[in-house]
């Protein structure tokens, strides 16, 4: 009955797309991990995962599920939304380390006294220097 339900309210597609998810949940050590559901997630989007990228997928899939049953990082997760709180809190501490790492190259023992504003004047374009090396010299002047 629930099945028809969902069926009644989802897309194909969306249905689709809602089962491949679900094989994230960290619940009960991954226990509902699939790896054949979540090489059709990619393929649902041709445009962000070449023939080439599925493929070099599985294995990847393989090291990664592998990574979090053994992990001593996860076993205390219970939902798809503590997984990515989780990843989100990774990546956004690594961010920060970064920040204070190019804020010792642009501030150090010869540069103490900068103010705040020049520092944040200096780190940014050190930060974002991929996107600043887009950008030409002529215009910036």
């Amino acid at each position: 009955m629930q099945l028809q339900e969902l069926d009644n309210q989802f897309s194909e597609s969306s249905t689709e797309l809602l089962l491949c998810v679900s094989c994230l949940n960290p619940s009960d050590s991954f226990h509902a991990y699939d790896e054949g559901k979540l090489i059709c997630l990619a393929e649902l989007y041709p445009s962000d995962f070449s023939i080439i990228e599925v493929v070099a997928l599985k294995n990847q899939l393989s090291t990664y599920i592998i990574d979090m049953r053994t992990s001593e990082e996860f076993p205390f997760l219970r939902s798809i939304v503590d997984l990515a709180k989780h990843i989100a809190l990774s990546v956004a501490t690594a961010t920060v380390e970064r920040a204070f790492s190019a804020m010792k190259i642009i501030k150090h023992r010869l540069r103490s006294r900068m103010g705040d504003d020049w520092l944040n004047d200096c780190l940014v374009p050190y930060i974002e220097k991929d996107v600043f090396d887009l950008i030409p010299n002529e215009d910036v002047v």
